[in-house]
């Protein structure tokens, strides 16, 4: 889960280290202002059950059984939705891959098929890392070093352990930043965001673009997965309906404000946004996560290029 808003500063670009436990300098273009970083937002996992029609549309949907006995009780969650967001998610780290909030490696997989034809990428950028899920992706298509940034000691920690320390693929380094004032210029061939997006206002998203586009160089791209919205009147549509007025009812009524609403990233509003921080914006169907009933993508990853 995420919440967003009141949360201490960590010190500026706080240059965390290496998944090998050795302390590197920052990687090149990494500036100096940096501050909290909301992290990307609950993925979702596919319910099992019978093979309707719809199914894979509900593999876009968090559900609440699909938490392991391993993973966060009733109680850690509630505690953890009512912190500040970086004690909030530092509290979850230790249990965050063991609920549906991870994204599942088959997304991860369909995006670095659809990563590698657009390549080759030198260095790469993982926005709001969390855990390190995207970081996997970014080592497979990259040649280069890697970098995850994301506001949370704690999840950073995890994403230190995610990945053996081996030599075999491109170095990682973790950043404690804020996406929305990114301490990069000019630096990174391909940035990724894994579910993360949710947690930033429609008003914030044009900044957070710029940013990326700053950290880019030119020809860098910019790409994230974005499944299509499901069917107005299906159970997938009022859980989303429901999920994001629980939230907005919440922050009427508790601060610091819990910032993770889905039903506010739209594919044409992404669109316009995108190419007004100037990049050139297009889409690659995810076929490998299926097509819905009337023939249209289940997932797209948008691509987003620097001129």
């Amino acid at each position: 889960m995420g919440i967003a808003g009141g949360c201490a500063s960590p010190r500026t670009g706080e240059f965390v280290g290496r998944y090998n436990n050795q302390m590197t300098r920052p990687p090149p273009g990494a500036g100096r202002e940096a501050r909290s970083c909301p992290p990307r937002p609950p993925e979702t996992r596919e319910r099992t059950g019978p093979p309707e029609a719809d199914r894979r549309d509900r593999a876009f949907v968090t559900v609440a059984v699909m938490f392991s006995d391993r993973g966060p009780t009733l109680r850690e969650l509630a505690v953890q939705a009512l912190s500040s967001v970086e004690r909030g998610y530092d509290l979850l780290a230790p249990k965050f891959d063991r609920t549906p909030y991870r994204t599942p490696d088959r997304v991860l997989d369909a995006v670095a098929a659809a990563l590698r034809p657009l390549g080759p990428f030198g260095t790469g950028l993982d926005l709001c890392c969390g855990t390190g899920a995207g970081l996997g992706v970014l080592r497979r298509v990259c040649r280069g070093r890697v970098t995850g940034v994301d506001f949370s000691a704690g999840m950073l920690a995890a994403a230190r352990s995610a990945v053996p320390a081996t030599a075999d693929g491109p170095a990682v380094d973790l950043v404690r930043a804020d996406v929305r004032r990114l301490p990069f210029t000019d630096a990174f061939d391909l940035a990724v965001s894994f579910g993360a997006l949710g947690h930033f206002l429609p008003e914030e998203r044009p900044a957070l673009f710029a940013r990326v586009h700053a950290a880019l160089r030119p020809g860098g791209v910019f790409a994230f997965p974005l499944p299509a919205p499901p069917p107005v009147g299906s159970r997938p549509y009022w859980a989303l309906w429901g999920f994001d007025a629980a939230m907005r009812v919440r922050n009427a009524l508790w601060r610091p404000p819990f910032v993770m609403y889905y039903r506010t990233l739209r594919l044409d509003g992404v669109r316009r946004e995108l190419a007004a921080a100037g990049f050139a914006v297009g889409t690659v169907p995810l076929e490998e996560l299926g097509r819905r009933p009337d023939g249209s993508p289940r997932c797209r990853l948008v691509v987003a290029r620097r001129d």
